[in-house]
């Protein structure tokens, strides 16, 4: 399946049924869309499309068009684990097949519904529907049908850990897939396999069938195009894959192979969007031939470039029953450390006896840093000092995070403060205020290291590349812009632009100066931006892209610059800092974060400074202002970002105040 060219096909349809006067072609062009982004893993939009094509069908006596809408209601609700309703709409497809005597819309409802009593762990019933499934597909010749009963039969024994029983289902399964010439279908039985084969005790033949599950999905994806978000989407749903063959490498072992296969699962889609930003014709990837990821040997040398300490980590995941569903819980954290002489070190982490999960702690640490703040989406609050209780709270769960991320490779990292350590977090460690981490003896860790980010190995390569081709020449500084309708002024980013742009013998963008237009205008030709305003998490343009920067609005415009904005800009600067509450967050996938950070990155910049919550005004401006006076006299923009957190941390002890920013990308 060429998904770009689907989902283009089926906007094109839906365009063409609007004014088509037989009343099947709506219906039908609706559900086409919302297949087209089921497929993608876009399960939100799928349903919004699917519910819209329902309610002009019920209008016809269409019954099969319902039953397989109904259907499909229910898978994508299944995809969102909200799984009474998936039972709901699965069990009014079954009614409305039985009602027809509709036969494969039988066998397909008895497979769908099979599939939901074995996520609620009824096994039972689960295989019973499963047969009959395979019964009704075999008589009527279905071999898709059959394929499907096969690979759920396969999943619910290897649920029940029979697993020499799980591979031969899943073996039928992939037979069919092949004749069938399916690759989706095929990736889906090979990844299975896999795992059932390792449990069953065959290793060899389960990384064998593992790997040749990546490479389908990875040639799935390159049939993308350039649809970067729809690249994420689809990476989601193929994971799992990844991550069972990492595990069956650590299992055996073979720690270099599973940091090559986790640095292949990782960050794909922003690799191939930097790729194609650096490559000046678009020609060499009109193939679509995706980067091939890095081996030890590139990751080696990449390291070494980097003249960093490189820690990546992996968050294992495990299904287990719990509260009568099946669900995944983390089982085990892989940490690599990579030094600039290309030595590599791994170690894991059990967190299978935590009382939280990694994701909820990380979730608490961060209220108690900001605990004072409201949720609102903008607050200027007034300093107040935490209560004893309160600042308890916060160091007892910034010493737990330590003892997990930091302690069991603490021995690893640099003794010299002033070497990079670059951290590749995983899904929620990208919000994780590294440099508030706090030792047994409470030290933070800003004290002991210099820090940076990045979503990858790979993308360090390419920002590296990034950088050689900067060319901006000026300052740009933007400070408290007239801000857009609803959000208050920021009288201490103005002090802060124009202390800033003092230092630089430049003229600071205040007030009704810095609107949309005359921003982007000058980021185009800038070296450094410097943007102190608000930074907001919302989706504009509902593209599932969020994030956005205040500016001053026009009669033509808003006053927003979105984050899908950014990402069609091409700029030429060397560093962004976005001096704003929240612009290190965004959408947490497997890709990233997908917000502000990532679409300046891809328009061209190597180094970018972000938040990761919401910032204080006055603190902020300190920070800000010692960071400039550092980086005019050392190069390097970790080390500057480090001594300027450093100092604000002797005046600001609250960790609100100094630990939010990250550096991704180039410390150069």
């Amino acid at each position: 399946v060429d998904y770009g060219k689907a989902l283009d096909y089926h906007k094109q349809h839906f365009t063409l049924a609007q004014s088509d006067p037989n009343l099947r072609r709506k219906p039908q062009a609706l559900s086409g869309l919302g297949a087209a982004y089921g497929a993608i893993g876009n399960y939100d939009k799928a349903i919004e499309y699917y519910k819209q094509g329902l309610e002009l069908v019920n209008s016809t006596d269409e019954s099969e068009m319902e039953r397989n809408i109904v259907s499909n209601i229910g898978l994508a609700y299944y995809a969102k684990k909200e799984y009474t309703k998936a039972l709901e709409y699965k069990e009014k497809s079954l009614a409305i097949a039985k009602t027809s005597d509709h036969l494969p819309g039988k066998a397909r409802a008895l497979s769908n519904l099979s599939l939901v009593y074995y996520t609620l762990t009824d096994y039972n019933q689960a295989i019973e529907y499963s047969q009959q499934s395979l019964a009704i597909a075999q008589k009527l010749q279905d071999n898709y049908g059959q394929l499907v009963a096969l690979e759920n039969l396969g999943i619910i024994y290897y649920a029940l850990e029979d697993y020499n029983q799980a591979v031969n289902y899943q073996r039928q399964s992939l037979k069919i897939a092949k004749q069938l010439g399916d690759r989706h279908a095929k990736g889906r039985a090979l990844s299975n396999l896999g795992d059932a084969l390792y449990k069953a005790g065959n290793p060899k033949e389960a990384n064998e069938a593992l790997f040749a599950a990546i490479e389908i999905w990875e040639s799935l994806r390159s049939n993308l195009g350039s649809n970067d978000l729809e690249r994420v989407s689809i990476f989601e749903t193929h994971q799992t894959t990844y991550s069972a063959l990492q595990e069956y490498l650590v299992d055996r072992k073979q720690f270099n192979q599973a940091l090559e296969i986790t640095e292949r699962g990782r960050a794909r889609a922003f690799v191939e969007l930097l790729a194609r930003g650096l490559s000046e014709s678009e020609s060499n990837l009109k193939t679509n031939k995706p980067i091939a990821p890095p081996n030890i040997k590139q990751i080696k040398k990449i390291t070494e470039e980097q003249n960093s300490t490189i820690v990546l980590y992996s968050l294992i995941k495990e299904v287990v029953e719990a509260e009568g569903v099946r669900q995944l819980e983390d089982k085990e954290l892989y940490i690599w450390v990579i030094n600039p002489r290309g030595k590599i070190a791994f170690r894991q982490v059990d967190l299978t006896n935590l009382d939280t999960s990694l994701k909820e702690l990380v979730v608490i640490t961060r209220k108690s840093i900001f605990f004072r703040r409201s949720p609102s989406l903008v607050d200027l609050v007034p300093r107040e000092r935490l209560t004893k209780t309160e600042r308890a709270g916060q160091t007892e769960q910034l010493k737990q995070l330590h003892q997990l991320l930091i302690e069991p490779i603490a021995e690893l990292l640099p003794t010299n403060p002033e070497a990079r350590v670059t951290f590749i977090p995983h899904e929620s460690l990208f919000l994780v205020p590294f440099p508030a981490l706090q030792d047994a003896s409470g030290q933070y860790l800003i004290e002991k290291h210099t820090m940076l980010t990045a979503p990858s190995i790979q993308v360090l390569d390419l920002t590296n590349q990034q950088r050689q081709l900067v060319s901006g020449e000026e300052m740009l500084v933007i400070g408290n812009p007239t801000m857009p309708q609803g959000l208050p002024p920021l009288p201490g980013t103005e002090t802060e632009a124009l202390a800033i742009a003092e230092m630089f013998n430049t003229q600071a963008l205040i007030g009704n100066q810095a609107t949309k237009k005359s921003v982007v205008e000058q980021m185009s030709k800038a070296k450094i931006i410097h943007l102190a305003t608000h930074g907001l998490l919302n989706d504009f343009q509902g593209l599932g892209l969020p994030g956005a920067i205040a500016l001053a609005p026009t009669k033509t415009d808003k006053g927003f610059l979105s984050a899908s904005e950014i990402l069609d800009l091409k700029l030429s600067a060397e560093l962004v800092v976005l001096s704003a509450c929240n612009t290190g967050r965004g959408r947490v996938t497997s890709d990233g974060v997908i917000g502000l950070s990532r679409s300046l990155v891809a328009a061209g910049v190597p180094s970018v400074v972000v938040s990761l919550w919401k910032v204080p005004d006055d603190s902020t401006a300190d920070l800000m202002i010692e960071f400039y006076r550092q980086l005019q006299q050392t190069p390097d923009k970790a080390v500057a970002l480090r001594q300027a957190m450093l100092t604000t941390l002797k005046q600001y002890p609250n960790p609100v105040e100094w630990a939010a920013f990250t550096l991704i990308g180039e410390a150069e």
